[in-house]
């Protein structure tokens, strides 16, 4: 995944009341999901963004009725976009400030009353960078060495769902079938052009599928341009104005794509000065090829004159 990018596309797409349900549906906790009214989704984004330590924060906080116990209360849902590359080991303290000012924004601006008290949050950190997230989920597990006794009662507490796409299996994504399921399908697969495509066809079998599918198909679409100009790919986007309409000429320009690269790993092979002597050499050769992602056995056999086998061994050898 592209480092530090602060994806404005996913922004957007969270600007749209069904991504919000199917981020809580299809990855938030069941026993949450089930109480939520997702009919009652309302935008809050503009009214109580947070000037956090001056950085430019992408989050998005929506309203929602949840229904418990008899009752109805109104639960605010913040949602944090983590992308920088590398994790943020400062997370639980970031979210405890969030969570402050925005209590203080309410109060100050008397949708509250502190006698009314406060309405519950439910904070998500949706993740995309390439490692897998490490940072404590709660503000109390921060706190070294664990304080005595009775001091722990007086520690602050705030926790947060995490949401790491990188840690989802494509099986575990395909049974959830949702078009932002599709989005991180496309998202994890945006290295190997093989996964792109496969990515790219079952995004537009959910949006086909999908009720609303002309709204869907055209949010999907605007995300999907920008995502492919963020990864450079070469792919002519003026044209492409509907992914169902426009899915063949896409993956026509993918696969085009997909031979510039290979074209250009099959140059860096020949620039490298393969010998069939040099065995090292070959196999170091090899190995490159393989990280490029982009070359398949076969090429990679033709391309260095090793066997096929012996390039398959190095595939395994390097996914380990």
């Amino acid at each position: 995944m592209v480092s530090n990018h602060h994806d404005t596309g996913y922004k957007e797409l969270f600007s749209y009341p069904e991504f919000v349900q199917q981020l809580i549906e299809g990855f938030a906790p069941a026993e949450i999901a089930r109480l939520m009214d997702f009919s009652t989704l309302k935008s809050q984004s503009g009214n109580y963004i947070t000037p956090l330590f001056e950085e430019k924060i992408e989050d998005v906080v929506w309203s929602v009725n949840v229904n418990w116990q008899g009752m109805t209360q109104e639960v605010y849902l913040y949602i944090l976009l983590e992308f920088q590359s590398s994790v943020d080991r400062t997370m639980p303290v970031r979210l405890m400030h969030y969570a402050a000012c925005f209590y203080s924004e309410l109060l100050k601006q008397k949708v509250i009353t502190p006698g009314q008290g406060l309405p519950p949050v439910f904070p998500v950190v949706l993740y995309n960078g390439s490692e897998r997230w490490t940072a404590s989920l709660d503000l109390y597990d921060m706190i070294m060495p664990e304080p005595a006794g009775l001091l722990q009662v007086y520690q602050p507490r705030m926790r947060y769902y995490l949401v790491d796409e990188g840690r989802y299996t494509d099986e575990q994504l395909g049974l959830v079938r949702s078009p932002l399921s599709g989005v991180f399908s496309i998202e994890k697969a945006s290295t190997n052009r093989q996964g792109l495509q496969q990515a790219v066809d079952r995004i537009v079998a959910i949006i086909k599928a999908d009720p609303d599918k002309e709204r869907i198909d055209k949010i999907i679409t605007r995300w999907l341009k920008r995502h492919l100009q963020r990864l450079g790919a070469e792919v002519d986007l003026n044209q492409l104005n509907s992914l169902v309409e426009d899915k063949d000429m896409l993956a026509e320009n993918l696969e085009n794509w997909a031979q510039q690269e290979r074209q250009v790993g099959i140059q860096e092979g020949e620039k490298l000065g393969i010998e069939k002597g040099e065995k090292l050499g070959i196999e170091k050769t090899a190995r490159n090829l393989l990280k490029l992602g982009v070359l398949s056995d076969e090429q990679i056999a033709g391309a260095t004159g090793l066997a096929l086998e012996d390039v398959a061994k190095l595939r395994t050898e390097g996914q380990r």
